[in-house]
């Protein structure tokens, strides 16, 4: 291995394979694991004392949000009240998804950043080094402002070309997740790399490094570029606290190379992520619900992708739309995007999770189908007993509006009801 390292060996700052003890940068739970984390943190703290710098640690309100019964608003009442008592940054009901939020100009290149959510690898996109872990965990490093790690090993996903046509990133994700396999990234940290990860819109890159998890890696990482240090700014973050990263020679274990300009638009068939086939070899298939949203394609761009297609027409089944965050809802809504899904016959939802987990909002039922750009499939996840296919927000949209499954190649721009 070339002493220059990988970016996880950089910002770890130890050869992949050792073992650890950092502070965190950042660490951030949400109202599932947060109420969680506080079980565990009543039950191992010293009596009288509070969390460590309670200035670096965020709850977020996103999962079952707003509550969905008594119990849920009991607990989320509990952690509410500790966060505030413990001067950590807390985020109410309707901000949005942890993981879009701490991507808005909160999240630096270099850093170290923990959450207790599994798709907390999302900020790996900025050039952080960022990993989910569970609740106990979240719960020491509330007590210790610190937690371990065993420096994972690469593997390099490298990109080149351009995307064209309908193809989208979420189909990039589908494309490296059937390379790899469920279990093909198992602890590793993915490194997107080439001209075409250069030249990836940063909205695509927080959608590539989302799915890692996917695989089974623990973060995926893009290069903080000045492309990072633009989004950044937009979204308030002090440019003098911006730092660029280059790649420097370095060993993967394994590299994936994928053609950019050879990517079609994708779907998930149930019930595996890593089951990616070509939208058209499933089209005409009855669908029940559209679902778009979610951590991997609520944002601003994902929204407006889908209501270009949707704009004038009127959807042929029932479609949900749920914005990542306030900040996407706010800017859908200023430059008429949520208006133009509105009025296609869409009912839009407060920013957070929404049904992606199964918890309310757009659940579906026994023997139902379903379309979602969200990132997992598994059995049961979104409605018992119940079907669901991935896919990007174009191909959500042009499917929403025939009631079946079609690929956005299929569609001809024309009205069709």
């Amino acid at each position: 291995m070339n002493m220059a390292g990988t970016l996880s060996e950089r910002i770890l700052g130890s050869a992949e394979g050792t073992y650890v003890d950092r502070m965190v940068d950042r660490a951030f739970a949400h109202d599932g694991t947060g109420a969680q984390a506080l079980v565990a943190f009543e039950n191992f703290r010293i009596p009288g004392k509070s969390v460590v710098n309670p200035e670096k640690l965020s709850i977020i309100y996103d999962h079952i949000s707003p509550a969905n019964n008594s119990v849920t608003a009991d607990l989320q009442g509990d952690l509410r009240k500790f966060s505030r008592e413990n001067r950590m940054h807390f985020h109410e009901v309707g901000c949005g998804i942890c993981h879009q939020i701490m991507s808005e100009g909160v999240c630096l290149p270099g850093e170290i950043v923990v959450g207790a959510d599994s798709h907390s690898c999302t900020l790996g996109a900025l050039g952080a080094f960022s990993t989910g872990v569970g609740a106990t965990d979240m719960a020491g490093i509330w007590a210790t402002g610190g937690t371990w790690f065993r420096v994972p090993e690469s593997i390099g996903i490298v990109l080149s070309g351009k995307l064209s046509g309908h193809a989208e990133p979420k189909d990039v994700a589908l494309s490296y997740v059937k390379a790899l396999g469920m279990d093909g990234g198992t602890y590793k940290a993915l490194e997107f790399i080439g001209d075409g990860a250069a030249g990836m819109p940063v909205e695509g890159r927080l959608t590539l490094s989302n799915m890692a998890v996917e695989t089974g890696a623990k973060t995926g990482l893009f290069y903080a570029d000045p492309l990072t240090r633009e989004h950044l700014i937009t979204y308030g973050a002090d440019e003098k606290r911006i730092s660029l990263q280059k790649p420097e020679d370095c060993s993967y274990e394994s590299e994936i190379c994928l053609d950019l300009d050879n990517i079609e638009p994708l779907l998930a068939v149930p019930h595996r992520v890593d089951n990616a086939e070509p939208v058209t070899r499933y089209s005409g298939t009855s669908i029940d619900q559209v679902f778009v949203g979610t951590c991997t394609n609520g944002r601003f761009e994902d929204l407006k992708r889908f209501a270009d297609i949707v704009k004038g027409n009127k959807v042929a089944v029932r479609t949900i739309v749920t914005p990542a965050s306030k900040d996407a809802y706010a800017k859908a809504l200023s430059t008429g995007v949520l208006s133009d899904i509105l009025e296609a016959g869409c009912v839009i939802c407060p920013p957070g999770c929404g049904p992606c987990l199964g918890a309310h909002m757009g659940v579906l039922g026994e023997g139902e189908v379903g379309l979602s750009t969200a990132n997992r499939n598994f059995r049961n996840r979104m409605g018992v007993g119940a079907e669901y296919y991935l896919c990007s927000p174009s191909t959500a949209a042009v499917s929403a509006l025939y009631g079946e499954i079609r690929s956005p190649d299929e569609w001809d721009g024309g009205m069709t009801r």
